[in-house]
């Protein structure tokens, strides 16, 4: 078997700070180009800095002069890790790259030398930036993606709802019974159904909204009548946004993913339901990122901190305009609605301000979560406490994070490695309710 030697591009560790435990037995070199750029994220509070931070600790445990002087190994079954100083632009690409000070480059030309120097060996850069990719191929490196953390089928990915046609009327008749249940023997699908899958069930002449359910009994699903429930003033207007009402109120699930396009109302609901349930919960976190890779941009924005992030949680604050104009302004629901802001048990901020917050007994919304890394979903979810509740929405078509894509985002990744478990609920928003024009545009456009 031909062995490969990877060299690591500064945004794949940024991605995942365990990266260099990833590449079985084959060999990781690390240019000092990347260290040196890893040294200017150290400091700060978003998940990079988190990484660099954690990747820098983690080669300083190896940090022998072998590191510089052959490399380390990684442990038993796994190639070794050396960081490569640099060298003089190669006459190769002297003419191709006359900008030495970019960092792009300067990581291009050692991993030129690199390729020279082991010609037996397949040399392959690994970086999350297209553009350095399409540089490297240009001057015949082989260049790939950070591909650990991928979900390989996003086209397929769990819906959480299934249809069922030609469900008979008897069957559907016995789900509006008293009981609203079916059991397994009445209704016994070719492909298993998933805890808390949702069903359409319908036969041309009757229909009926269904999920399965945990029962009274241990390990026990059964099929259950779902009804369509408002929410603080929030009525759903399709079956998926029922399904998606069913799961953000239901105690039994403590996690919960919402997928769809602008317009699906995933934020509403979440939201709406937040409300619904605020008496279950100590407080109502509703948050989202501020900048998908870097804090820097911010800067940039006139006016204190908040004046800062506003324009980022502006959509969040839509959100709760749109549930306040449902009541008039004083009646009691409004007037209960601007206490729990005034109180902060409502709460809306960025998602870089929660890191150190204690998560016990709260409702949270994470909203755009398609801009956040499966690292970054693992630890906002690890960090709940007793009694929390956590909401993941996002469109995994709109992804605005330059090194994320439809199938190496954070919610993606949740969708697909969660289905199947008890506390787990998603569904997939289809149909937009904003307005005609704008589920014209979303679909057209």
């Amino acid at each position: 078997m031909n062995k490969k030697v990877f060299i690591l591009d500064t945004n794949v560790i940024l991605h995942d700070s365990s990266c260099i435990y990833h590449f079985e037995e084959n060999d990781i070199i690390i240019p000092i180009t990347v260290l040196e750029e890893l040294d200017d994220f150290k400091k700060g509070s978003q998940i990079i800095n988190y990484h660099a931070r954690q990747f820098v600790r983690e080669l300083d445990k190896l940090s022998h002069d072998k590191l510089f002087n052959g490399g380390m190994s990684l442990g038993e079954g796994k190639g070794k890790i050396s960081v490569r100083l640099e060298k003089g632009m190669h006459p190769d690409l002297q003419t191709i790259f006359p900008n030495t000070e970019k960092e792009d480059h300067r990581i291009l030309n050692i991993a030129y030398y690199i390729s020279e120097e082991f010609k037996d060996y397949t040399v392959i850069l690994v970086s999350k930036d297209v553009n350095l990719r399409m540089k490297a191929r240009s001057i015949k490196l082989m260049a790939e993606d950070y591909t650990t953390d991928y979900v390989r089928d996003p086209a397929h990915l769990y819906s959480g709802c299934r249809y069922e046609e030609n469900f008979s009327t008897e069957q559907i008749e016995k789900l509006y019974e008293t009981t609203g249940e079916l059991d397994k023997e009445s209704y016994d699908p070719e492909l298993p159904l998933q805890p808390n899958e949702y069903l359409v069930l319908r036969n041309g002449k009757k229909s009926a909204l269904a999920t399965n359910i945990e029962g009274n009994l241990e390990n026990e699903f059964v099929i259950r009548r779902v009804n369509k429930d408002s929410v603080y003033g929030i009525t759903p207007r399709n079956a998926e946004q029922s399904f998606a009402v069913h799961a953000l109120l239901n105690h039994n699930v403590s996690l919960v993913t919402i997928s769809g396009k602008a317009g699906t109302g995933k934020t509403l609901l979440a939201l709406a339901a937040a409300l619904e349930k605020r008496s279950s919960y100590r407080q109502i976190l509703l948050t989202r990122p501020i900048v998908p890779l870097s804090n820097k941009d911010i800067g940039f924005l006139p006016g204190d901190v908040q004046s800062k992030i506003k324009p980022y949680m502006q959509p969040l604050y839509d959100n709760l305009a749109v549930i306040k104009s449902q009541f008039p302004e004083k009646s009691e629901m409004f007037q209960r609605l601007q206490r729990l802001l005034d109180d902060e048990k409502l709460i809306i901020e960025p998602l870089a301000y929660i890191r150190g917050r204690s998560l016990v007994k709260m409702y949270m919304i994470v909203d755009e979560a398609q801009n956040l890394t499966p690292h970054e979903v693992k630890t906002i979810i690890t960090r709940a406490g007793e009694g929390t509740k956590i909401i993941f929405t996002g469109d995994i078509n709109q992804i605005d994070h330059p090194y994320l894509g439809i199938n190496s985002n954070g919610l993606s990744t949740l969708i697909d490695k969660m289905q199947g478990q008890k506390i787990y609920a998603h569904i997939d928003l289809r149909k937009g309710e904003r307005s005609e024009l704008a589920e014209l545009a979303s679909n057209i456009l």
